[in-house]
């Protein structure tokens, strides 16, 4: 046990410069030692990172390259009308999981994911882990309906190549304004493999937070509508998560006026929900 102890002393440094240079690196006066060493413990923490990170990628992917697709290469088999009732049920699946996952039963639900002593800390992992597995159910379990409207070619296909990585971009910025650690799951286990309590970072006003409250919703409701080809699947997809887009974010800013509140409330009145707008005063 000993040896243990000794060995993670000295490559303890090492792990905290890792995490810190993956993610945010917290300032070291804001942090609390919860936590007594236990090899267990960090064992847990980069086993759940790796889970979660692993799912999020290939979340991910799946979304990239299958709506590139218009949806027309997905791994469904079911044959019509099974294919439009599962359709359904996994476009359905992903927001309302999503917005469950968020409510005290949800958090409870998140917690019964990891040790009991270690759920709290660790239920910003288990939520990317589950939401990644939502999207990739989506994405890849998706049954296809054999049509395809358009294909963009040529100068056309480049430029709608150009608008769907722009898009992309565009919400990779917005998770990254918001606070990277927590949209993709790494502040619970790096935490955890430090020895410390998670510290969530504040509320994001900062990047493309300036221009509109909701950028990551606005941004991934614009990968939907930019692929290079265009399907019926492609076309439903884009409807009822555009939809989500627009409702979903009312339950997030709720929640937002409840722990920041005059904050919050000055915020909403000078930056507009969705999309930006110039003229608005600030």
């Amino acid at each position: 046990m000993k040896t243990l102890e000794t060995s993670w002393q000295l490559i303890r440094p090492l792990v905290q410069r890792f995490a810190g240079f993956l993610f945010t690196e917290m300032p070291a006066q804001k942090y609390r030692q919860p936590y007594a060493y236990r090899p267990w413990r960090v064992a847990v923490a980069f086993g759940y990172g790796t889970l979660c990170h692993g799912s999020f990628t290939i979340a991910a992917l799946s979304m990239i390259y299958m709506m590139f697709f218009g949806m027309s290469r997905s791994f469904g088999q079911l044959d019509a009308p099974w294919s439009w009732i599962a359709n359904a049920a996994l476009i359905i699946q992903f927001p309302v999981g999503h917005s469950l996952l968020l409510t005290k039963r949800g958090r409870s639900f998140l917690r019964r994911l990891a040790p009991a002593e270690l759920a709290a800390d660790l239920s910003s992992t288990t939520y990317v882990m589950l939401a990644s597995l939502q999207i990739a159910v989506l994405f890849l379990l998706w049954t296809p309906s054999g049509i395809v409207w358009w294909q963009a070619t040529g100068a056309a296909f480049w430029l709608m190549v150009t608008l769907y990585a722009s898009t992309w971009y565009l919400l990779g910025k917005a998770s990254m304004d918001a606070g990277i650690e927590v949209q993709s799951g790494a502040l619970g286990w790096t935490s955890l493999a430090r020895g410390v309590r998670p510290i969530y970072p504040d509320m994001p006003t900062a990047g493309l937070f300036r221009a509109s409250r909701q950028p990551i919703y606005l941004a991934f409701a614009l990968t939907l509508w930019t692929p290079p080809t265009w399907t019926p699947d492609q076309l439903a997809l884009a409807l009822a998560l555009t939809g989500y887009c627009l409702v979903g974010p009312l339950f997030k800013e709720r929640r937002f006026e409840q722990l920041f509140g005059d904050r919050f409330r000055a915020y909403r009145a000078t930056v507009p929900y969705w999309l930006p707008t110039p003229w608005r005063k600030s």
